[in-house]
């Protein structure tokens, strides 16, 4: 059952092959036999689970049925769930209990989708590798000695393990897209505020968004339509109508411009990914694409830049982690400082405490204009960039990573090499356009490579018909692990 997609799964419950509580039975026996090895989940909810396939397979067989309903999931462990552990992968909410649900667990949950439980991400989703849970690091399916990637390792591992058919996750300069290339599945950053960011913490808000990781773009439609929509409670969220994006995957890709971005296509990316690259664009040009060279010019101050605005506001939006009125306290503080000094010095990690300096200097007097205020700047100007893109092209085609799967621990001692592992997303989210990864072959080495593909914005039902067309062509999406076998 666990091969099976959305899509397919959606169609044997409503056949009764199978029931939701034989199903949901099913993914938690993989669980349980598989995520020792890979540590993608941090709270498997079983009982939770099997309560929700209960009540699903009662609404099936009243024949209150939608396309989701009955087929379990799991989230990222940084969207609230009501009466269950969010984490953040930190030791400063090791012991918080969400009192409600952020609003993309509402949305799931009003579909019928059991939860699995939550997954394993870097501690406040702030790095490339998941090495910074506070659990200890997420392993990539296809090689257990590799990083599947970050924030949402968790997340990627699972779906790509097949412990879950479907994984919440989220973006704030790469975190879907690279574990998704890396892990080999299909990750989609929808355009900031198309997903409700209510109940999901905070770690940088005009860059944080939610969004999907499954096995193909089809999967991803089906989801993206459940999760998005406008939210009174969230003062980022667009009043925008969201699309059926499941009726127009089967579009012709005939004359669809495909824009390839000069600076992602130097003599510095990758060989091997650059081969696979060559190839896949083969098969949409096939299909009628036609690929021209574009200019993002401002590419290169990207780094820079979300590395001023992504900790600035991270200081800003962790300050609330104090001891006082929700997770870590340290044991009998001498006064408020002692309080305020020892709970954030033990229960933050290294990344998150290196983050929250780096911002609260770009935020001090003196140093806000030379750096927050110029980094904003060049922000408007690298979305200038992607404006006068989509005025000569449709889509935009490049690398995710700069490299596969690495190695554990292969680049934990040196920040700035794992900073550069987002050298091609995160200008996406500087500029709050939706995204995607998709699998487009495989290394030497037998790892996989992801494509992305950039929309403009709320376009996202073009990224996904350009995806799916794609998988109608390839069967990359389809390899899976050796553990997922049988």
């Amino acid at each position: 059952m666990h091969n099976k997609t959305l899509i397919e799964l959606s169609k044997g419950l409503q056949a009764r092959e199978f029931s939701s509580v034989e199903l949901t039975q099913h993914y938690l026996q993989r669980i349980q036999q598989y995520d020792s090895a890979l540590n993608s989940f941090i709270t498997v909810t079983e009982d939770r689970a099997l309560a929700q396939a209960e009540a699903a397979d009662q609404q099936i067989a009243a024949g209150n049925v939608g396309p989701l309903t009955g087929i379990p999931m799991a989230h990222k462990d940084i969207f609230c769930t009501e009466g269950v552990k969010t984490s953040c992968a930190s030791k400063m909410l090791d012991n918080f209990i969400a009192p409600y649900n952020a609003t993309v667990v509402e949305k799931l949950n009003a579909a019928g989708m059991p939860m699995l439980g939550k997954t394993n991400m870097d501690e406040f989703a702030m790095g490339s590798s998941n090495e910074n849970s506070f659990y200890g690091p997420a392993h990539n399916p296809w090689d257990t000695g590799r990083v599947p990637g970050g924030s949402s390792g968790g997340s990627a591992a699972a779906v790509a393990a097949r412990l879950t058919p479907f994984a919440t996750a989220t973006d704030t300069g790469g975190s879907i897209r690279q574990p998704a290339a890396l892990c080999g599945i299909t990750g989609l950053k929808p355009t900031y505020g198309r997903v409700s960011r209510y109940g999901m913490i905070a770690f940088a808000s005009s860059l944080d968004q939610g969004g999907t990781m499954t096995v193909n773009a089809e999967d991803a439609a089906l989801v993206l339509e459940a999760m998005a929509g406008f939210d009174e409670r969230d003062s980022t969220s667009l009043e925008q109508a969201v699309p059926n994006y499941s009726s127009t995957l089967n579009d012709s890709l005939e004359g669809l411009k495909v824009g390839l971005p000069k600076e992602f296509f130097t003599d510095d990316l990758n060989p091997e990914i650059r081969s696979v690259l060559d190839e896949a664009i083969k098969v949409l040009e096939q299909q009628g694409a036609k690929i021209q060279e574009i200019s993002l010019p401002n590419t290169g101050l990207a780094v820079p830049t979300y590395y001023v605005v992504a900790p600035a506001e991270c200081s800003s939006n962790l300050s609330r982690f104090d001891g006082v009125r929700f997770g870590y306290r340290c044991d009998n503080p001498s006064d408020l400082e002692d309080l305020y000094k020892r709970s954030r010095g033990e229960a933050f990690g290294a990344e998150v405490k290196r983050r929250i300096m780096i911002g609260t200097y770009a935020l001090s007097a003196g140093y806000y204009d030379a750096y927050y205020l110029k980094a904003q700047q060049i922000r408007h100007l690298i979305s200038e960039d992607f404006k006068q893109a989509f005025n000569e092209v449709d889509v935009i085609l490049g690398p995710v990573s700069p490299s596969t799967a690495f190695k554990l621990g292969e680049k934990t001692d040196d920040p700035v090499s794992m900073y550069l592992s987002d050298i091609y997303t995160l200008s996406l989210n500087l500029a709050g356009l939706p995204g995607m990864s998709i699998p487009a072959g495989f290394s030497a080495e037998k790892l996989p490579v992801g494509m992305q593909l950039i929309g403009n914005y709320f376009d996202e039902a073009k990224l996904l018909n350009v995806a799916h067309r794609f998988q109608q062509e390839t069967n990359w999406h389809q390899s899976a692990p050796e553990l997922v076998e049988g």
